[in-house]
């Protein structure tokens, strides 16, 4: 199970992560909807662009504008935090969906904790796969931590101030 667009869904994609024996160039990709890592990607790219359903999951410490090219062939896209504090993971689900122009789904996966949900849904991420050993309905319960914010995002156009009306102030109309 996992958390897509504000609800609890089943998981119908295989996330493939390699072993210490398995190399990028020569992992057998099962059948099916697979997120494979960024390096398999790469490595066998030519196989793989072939493939109706895959999508790619990239490391904290890996660039998206190596997608560039395949960006719009990806049904899912997903970024690995390897433990909560690594916060690169925002940077680069910030630059897929502002600076690629990535529309589609973006899964947070790794140590995805309660805690960093609201910000994770700021940066453009829609959908997240939870640690396992945490509750995922209590999990899902971050996305509504905060009622509202101030700065804009990717999910939030306008400043605060844009969004709010307030009345003028009548004494200082009426001089």
């Amino acid at each position: 199970m996992i958390i897509k667009n504000q609800a609890i869904v089943a998981d119908d994609w295989v996330l493939l992560r390699l072993n210490e024996q398995e190399c990028a160039e020569s992992v057998a990709i099962p059948e099916g909807k697979v997120i494979v890592p960024l390096q398999v990607w790469l490595a066998q790219h030519e196989t793989l662009r072939q493939r109706a359903e895959v999508g790619v999951w990239l490391a904290s410490d890996e660039r998206p504008e190596k997608l560039k090219e395949d960006i719009h062939k990806f049904s899912v896209i997903a970024v690995d935090f390897p433990k909560f504090s690594d916060g690169r993971g925002y940077s680069i689900a910030y630059n897929l969906r502002a600076r690629l122009g990535y529309e589609g789904e973006l899964r947070a996966i790794g140590d995805v904790l309660r805690d960093q949900l609201f910000y994770m849904q700021r940066v453009g991420f829609d959908a997240f796969a939870p640690r396992p050993d945490r509750s995922i309905e209590d999990t899902l319960k971050g996305l509504t931590d905060f009622s509202e914010v101030y700065q804009t995002s990717i999910n939030e156009k306008l400043p605060l101030f844009r969004r709010v009306q307030r009345k003028g102030n009548s004494a200082a109309s009426v001089a």
